[in-house]
């Protein structure tokens, strides 16, 4: 049975359109068997090689997700943010997880049992082309960051970085500035470089007054430079 809810973040059918396609009763199922689930900041969520058991949906915090590489070094491979469901790729293919996730803030997440998700698309067509939407799309943006993270210099990751943070996370009332703050290691290991090219790119593009930094918090001064960046590689 589910747990209570709290009011502190919003409730399972308010987070995704993908439950909207539920019918009532099929809706009542749905609230009748996930879970809520805590997790402190960089807590794990799953490791690599555990077996997918569920569907998660973030309720509230982000949640970065990550492959060990070369010597151990984590390759950020996206990040997931409130009310965006993830972890389904290996439950569908029943397979262990080829990733690892972390909490990267203080999140909730509803966890559906694998039996659930399956139970309820075999009952309802819309909610079955939901995930083959959302798995298409996926695998459109994976292989376009593949080509990126292994062809373009350090300057054209970087760049695309930062546009892909602005493009998923969006900007504070500034209009300018990233509304998620990465540590320096963070945005080194989502850009497939090490930290301290990181550091030294970031500081080229503050010098060039593309961009401009206060701690972890960056502003994109001039993103039509980025883009052009970026594109050039």
């Amino acid at each position: 049975m589910a747990k209570k809810q709290e009011n502190e973040f919003k409730s399972i059918e308010e987070i995704s359109d993908m439950w909207k396609m539920l019918t009532p009763e099929q809706m009542d199922y749905l609230k009748d068997n996930y879970e809520i689930q805590k997790y402190k900041k960089n807590q794990i969520v799953y490791c690599e090689g555990d077996t997918a058991t569920h569907l998660l949906c973030i309720a509230k915090g982000k949640v970065k997700i990550f492959k060990s590489g070369v010597g151990g070094r984590a390759q950020i491979v996206r990040m997931v943010k409130p009310y965006e469901t993830f972890a389904y790729r290996a439950m569908f293919a029943e397979e262990n997880f080829v990733t690892g996730a972390s909490a990267f803030e203080p999140t909730v997440i509803y966890a559906i049992p694998k039996e659930v998700i399956k139970n309820l698309i075999s009952q309802n067509s819309q909610l079955a082309w939901y995930f083959i939407h959302a798995l298409s799309v996926d695998l459109g943006i994976s292989d376009s960051r593949a080509v990126s993270l292994t062809q373009k210099h350090i300057r054209g990751r970087l760049a695309e970085s930062l546009l892909f943070l602005k493009e998923s996370y969006g900007v504070e009332e500034d209009g300018a500035t990233l509304s998620i703050y990465l540590s320096r290691e963070d945005l080194a290991n989502l850009s497939n470089m090490t930290t301290s090219n990181a550091i030294r790119t970031l500081s080229n593009f503050v010098s060039e007054k593309i961009i401009t930094m206060d701690g972890r918090k960056i502003k994109l001064i001039d993103e039509e430079q980025l883009k052009k960046i970026s594109k050039i590689g």
